[in-house]
């Protein structure tokens, strides 16, 4: 795609993340300008009048902290148009952004495909080893002054009661896609056996290099599962796939952890699942409705609580503003973006 200017790109908030010298080539490439964003309405408000001072601007970046002024749809993103043909996000999810609006606008849209994967994988492994090491509880208890508990270790007697060793439990894994593939690879290193359930089965040798065995049904895995880790993202057919009737079919006294999106998840029938005992305890990094998290996680010592942390660490938050950036230059210097997601519907219907 040849230019006779520098490409103008809009940021909403400085990608400093990126480096000091990754940025400064950047920029010797391309002309950038800075939205500072603030709630949805302020934020609305200075993209239409960046757009209208400085602009217009060939593409935007969406960076991390996303909450306050997401969704990006039309109502945000409507004063880049036409000029505007590429979004680049730094998440990896994209249930915030309205693909199908950019889709009849022509704008390509692109997510990180790998900057968040192993540092998510890391928080589902840290969770699953905690509920089953009962971090939380036992931690409450030296608060308490109960040291471990006071828990009986058998009838009739105190003393030391044991929590769960990872070592032979099996691990059923929900999407075993790049995050997944982290958490299985992770996982065996404490000695778990690997399950997983996805629409498409891996190859025999990714099979073998997990020695993971596929489930073709998500019902028969779940009922030999003794801790499930969700990995899959957030769609209409991923909405509640975990609700009533899949906790009916788990082994009682089980263990979940949930590092992707908080829907995946039907919060209630989780709730009524630990109310029963059906499941022992939980790792949630993702909710509902965050930041309003359900009171009953936050007040419930089986429960292990995150505020949506899984890629946010200093090397992952790196790779995902430089794979956002690394977008915007193949877009404007190949004419092909490195993770598009709805750039062959775009040309679809250009070629139409």
């Amino acid at each position: 795609m040849a230019t006779t200017h520098k490409p103008r790109v809009l940021s909403i908030s400085y990608p400093e993340w990126a480096g000091e010298d990754y940025m400064k080539d950047f920029e010797s490439q391309f002309e950038l300008h800075v939205v500072t964003p603030g709630d949805r309405p302020t934020t609305i408000a200075r993209v239409a009048e960046k757009v209208k001072q400085e602009g217009p601007f060939d593409a935007i970046t969406i960076l991390m902290g996303i909450l306050p002024y997401e969704p990006f749809d039309a109502e945000l993103l409507w004063p880049l148009v036409p000029q505007c043909k590429i979004l680049a996000s730094a998440s990896a999810g994209y249930n915030e952004f309205d693909v199908d609006w950019m889709t009849s606008q022509g704008i390509t849209f692109c997510n990180s495909r790998n900057a968040v994967n192993e540092a998510t994988a890391d928080l589902a492994i840290c969770m699953i080893l905690s509920i089953l090491r009962d971090v939380q509880s036992l931690r409450s208890s030296i608060a308490a002054g109960t040291w471990r508990g006071g828990m009986a270790l058998t009838k009739g007697q105190t003393g030391l009661a044991p929590t769960r060793d990872p070592s032979g439990l099996k691990l059923a894994i929900i999407g075993m896609g790049a995050i997944g593939k982290h958490t299985a690879r992770k996982a065996r290193a404490f000695n778990m056996k690997i399950l997983y359930h996805q629409r498409t089965r891996m190859s025999a040798e990714d099979e073998a290099a997990l020695d993971a065995t596929f489930y073709a049904s998500l019902d028969d895995m779940l009922a030999e599962a003794d801790v499930i880790s969700v990995h899959c993202p957030l769609s209409d057919s991923t909405r509640g796939l975990l609700s009533h009737a899949q906790f009916a079919r788990m082994k009682d006294g089980v263990f979940i952890v949930n590092t992707c999106r908080g829907p995946v998840i039907d919060e209630d029938a989780l709730i009524a699942a630990m109310k029963s005992d059906k499941v022992a305890r939980a790792g949630l990094d993702v909710f509902h409705n965050e930041p309003n998290i359900n009171p009953y996680f936050i007040a419930n010592d089986r429960v292990m609580i995150q505020p949506h942390m899984g890629g946010l660490t200093d090397v992952a938050w790196r790779r995902a503003y430089t794979e956002a950036l690394e977008n915007v230059k193949a877009f404007f210097t190949t004419g092909k973006a490195h993770t598009p997601v709805n750039a062959h519907l775009i040309h679809g219907k250009s070629s139409k």
